[in-house]
């Protein structure tokens, strides 16, 4: 098992004391906080190396554009990905999957087609898709969930047909926990000839992802659920796509020749990173790597499955308490969503928050899952690797305490 203590002496926000009380941060879901040598790659950057890559002949130019492709090499070989060329550096998931749709899709779907997404997506993959099929007359099909409160494979098999253009589906699930079986999705959908785009949002902090094994057309993640920065996300185009699919923006860096009339553009990924990029994130996100190889992936989902089983242990002890997902852990990873009795969400994190617990209420930006769940929002408890057992404790312990507010 990892070395938990030693861990959080690499998180300076850890020792922040919210009202006087120990911070007992199971928010992880939403973002991670960032160790000591993320901050400081930042740091180092700005110091350092502040310039525009590829532009410019000077020393630190050369400096920062080795930098940032040094952190694309790196997101490469994290993912198992191949290749630099199919990792392209975006703002976030959500931007990521933008570019597919717009890029892609807008090109390759039409009327009629079909798009299969899960009812328990995040809005990041769901509006995209709604705007496709509005703007190219497609239909969006839903995979629902079987009474264990994973994907019903059998419905999501009986969906593929040849109509079927795409399949866009969350690897876990940041609401349920789920771990979906991306790879024998993607199997299936690749028969029919439909292409796959998976979030990685709330895999890749917490499990070994080899997007070559999984077969997906698409993969998208963001940096900031993995320790590293806000602003820096990742796309990942399947190498035979390439030429596939055009530049979503242009401007700057991404061209090739430009005339009055016309313009070539960069080969991927410079093509699909038009504009300044965030050098300082990737650069960033590129420690981040760093800090997780460390510690080893493996590690850090073995550790994160025996804090989520405690903690469900524990949770399942509460008699008001009502968990939606699964309440083992097969194929689930550290997001627990719960609610208590009849009180909103709101108020039960505004009761926790008292004692320094920071969790996340609301509808997780999957308001379509909450219906289906038929509620309008929940509670959600979510691990990382610096998350102990003992906070574990003192959380069910304030949860408990909402008695007193509540008779």
């Amino acid at each position: 098992m990892i070395d938990v203590k030693s861990i959080r002496e690499d998180f300076p926000i850890l020792k922040a004391r919210p009202y006087g009380k120990d911070l007992i941060y199971l928010d992880n879901a939403a973002t991670t906080q960032k160790p000591l040598s993320v901050i400081k790659s930042i740091d180092d950057y700005y110091t350092g190396m502040n310039a525009n890559v590829y532009r410019s002949a000077h020393y630190l130019s050369g400096v920062a554009t080795n930098a940032y492709e040094k952190a694309r090499n790196k997101v490469a070989e994290f993912i198992n990905a191949g290749s630099e060329e199919t990792i392209i550096f975006t703002r976030n998931t959500t931007e990521s999957i933008n570019l597919v749709a717009y890029a892609w899709a807008m090109e390759n779907i039409n009327k009629g087609d079909e798009i299969i997404l899960t009812v328990a997506e995040h809005h990041s993959n769901m509006l995209p898709w709604q705007l496709i099929a509005e703007k190219k007359g497609a239909k969006l099909r839903y995979v629902y969930l079987n009474e264990d409160s994973r994907l019903d494979m059998d419905s999501y098999r009986n969906m593929l047909s040849s109509r079927v253009k795409l399949v866009a589906l969350q690897q876990v699930s940041n609401v349920l926990g789920i771990i979906n079986p991306v790879r024998e999705m993607t199997e299936e959908a690749h028969k029919v000839g439909a292409k796959v785009l998976v979030d990685g949002a709330q895999s890749v902090p917490h499990m070994k992802v080899d997007v070559r094994d999984i077969g997906c057309d698409f993969f998208a993640f963001s940096g900031h659920k993995m320790l590293g920065p806000m602003g820096i996300g990742v796309l990942y185009i399947k190498k035979d796509l390439l030429d596939e699919v055009p530049a979503f923006m242009r401007g700057g860096e991404m061209i090739d020749e430009v005339y009055e009339d016309r313009a070539t553009f960069a080969d991927p990924p410079l093509k699909y990173e038009a504009g300044t990029p965030n050098v300082e994130g990737a650069i960033g996100l590129a420690a981040a790597i760093d800090y997780l190889d460390g510690i080893g992936m493996d590690n850090i989902h073995k550790a994160e499955v025996d804090l989520t089983e405690y903690a469900l242990k524990k949770l399942k002890e509460i008699d008001f308490v009502k968990i939606y997902g699964p309440l083992d852990m097969k194929d689930r990873m550290g997001v627990i969503s719960f609610n208590a009795a009849d009180i909103h969400p709101h108020d039960v994190a505004t009761i926790l928050d008292q004692d320094g617990v920071a969790i996340r209420s609301g509808h997780h930006c999957a308001q379509p899952l909450m219906r289906y769940l038929k509620v309008t929002a929940t509670c959600r408890a979510s691990f990382y690797i610096y998350n102990t057992h003992e906070e574990v404790d003192e959380f069910v312990e304030s949860l408990k305490g909402i008695r007193k507010w509540f008779k």
